[in-house]
């Protein structure tokens, strides 16, 4: 059923009980069994709390192995648990793969971080155009984020299921102008991501969508992994919700393209490919040395929403310190979905959690408290087992 046109306004970020199922491998790590526990209250309490999300999904990956946490079900009437190979939309954890695609390029000299939007994207405003790209994986460039106007709202709720070709979001930022001097300071915006993109493209000739495959998909052996522009999720899927109506929970899966957010948060996945991905992403499989290096420089900012402890901002990767200690990696959420997904410095181990429903810190700040430990526990069991 698709939602109201006010509550799309209400929830979007561009801008009947069901059984508990757990499988997990035995806890042989110290420190892990208390931890592990702690982690499956968590995930309890979170999924029968009043508007939790429907399924909650924790994977956690090291060596060869994935263990896999869950509370619920991928769709509501359905008899059987999460799984590791359903789909779900990964939100602004689609930024993280934009910038492995980017900083790949770099890794082989297709890009350098020092190029510029003038340089490769045409017919931008005219203070955009030295924004470098190591300021776009920063969310340094101060350029104005579209998906916060409210043009991009009108045109949203206008034809949700038909968007624009990916350059014209960049439209929707209608202040010509830069928000402070490039490099200055830490904003998030969507329009850093698309930029990117755009700049991938210009870079290589191909689309996109075709870059991403070639870099990132393929050499990680990421096969549920795909930037579609439409709104359909192919089966086996886990359904996305809103969880603030009256009643049972609306099923909102389909209800907004994917291409309305494209390369700032239109991927589709599962949460046994986030783990894969963030390992290699963050173990710099993709990357050569100097461009890991220049990665891994982090300055205060955080994602959004904020990930577990306490963030800092590298390029297209953000750094957690948490109370078991320090991985990397990304958050997202849109309509009907919340992300986390982090790795060891080595790559060694990687965790996941989806949520099946929109949970932030101004929409639902208790449920989000709870969300926000799920990340926290989670990381616990993962570096527990290190």
């Amino acid at each position: 059923m698709v939602m109201s046109r006010r509550a799309i306004l209400a929830q979007t970020t561009l801008a009947a009980a069901s059984g508990l199922v757990w499988t997990a491998a035995p806890a042989t790590a110290a420190g892990r069994p208390r931890v592990e526990d702690s982690l499956r209250a968590a995930i309890r309490r979170l999924h029968d709390s009043p508007h939790g999300p429907p399924a909650v999904v924790v994977a956690i990956g090291r060596g060869s192995r994935t263990s896999l946490y869950t509370a619920g079900v991928p769709r509501l009437g359905a008899r059987r648990s999460p799984r590791a190979d359903d789909r779900m939309r990964v939100a602004s954890v689609a930024k993280a793969f934009s910038g492995a695609t980017a900083l790949s390029l770099v890794s082989s000299g297709r890009l350098s971080l020092d190029t510029t939007v003038g340089s490769t994207v045409r017919g931008l405003p005219r203070a955009w155009s030295a924004v470098t790209l190591r300021q776009l994986l920063g969310h340094t460039s101060g350029i104005p984020d579209f998906s916060g106007t409210t043009e991009f709202r009108d045109a949203l709720v206008a034809n949700l299921q038909d968007p624009p070709p990916p350059r014209q979001l960049l439209s929707y930022a209608t202040d010509p102008d830069v928000l402070f001097r490039p490099g200055s300071h830490y904003a998030y915006s969507n329009s850093d991501n698309i930029l990117v993109a755009l700049m991938c493209e210009t870079a290589t000739g191909r689309r996109y969508e075709d870059v991403l495959r070639q870099r990132v998909l393929q050499p990680l052996g990421l096969g549920g992994t795909s930037l579609p522009r439409g709104p359909d999720l192919p089966e086996p899927a886990l359904h996305g919700y809103d969880t603030t109506v009256a009643g049972p929970p609306e099923d909102v899966t389909t209800t907004v393209a994917a291409g309305w957010s494209w390369a700032s948060g239109g991927v589709v996945s599962t949460p046994a490919d986030l783990v894969r991905f963030i390992r290699g992403y963050v173990g710099g499989t993709l990357l050569d040395r100097k461009t890991r290096d220049a990665q891994f420089r982090f300055r205060p900012g955080g994602s959004e929403p904020p990930g577990p402890g306490t963030n800092a901002a590298g390029l297209a990767l953000f750094r957690y310190d948490t109370r078991y200690g320090r991985v990397y990696g990304h958050t997202g959420n849109t309509l009907g979905y919340t992300q986390f997904t982090a790795a060891t410095p080595d790559g060694r181990g990687g965790v996941a959690v989806s949520v099946t429903a929109q949970i932030t810190p101004t929409t639902g700040p208790p449920l989000f408290g709870q969300l926000r430990e799920v990340f926290e526990l989670a990381v616990g069991v993962l570096l527990a087992d290190g």
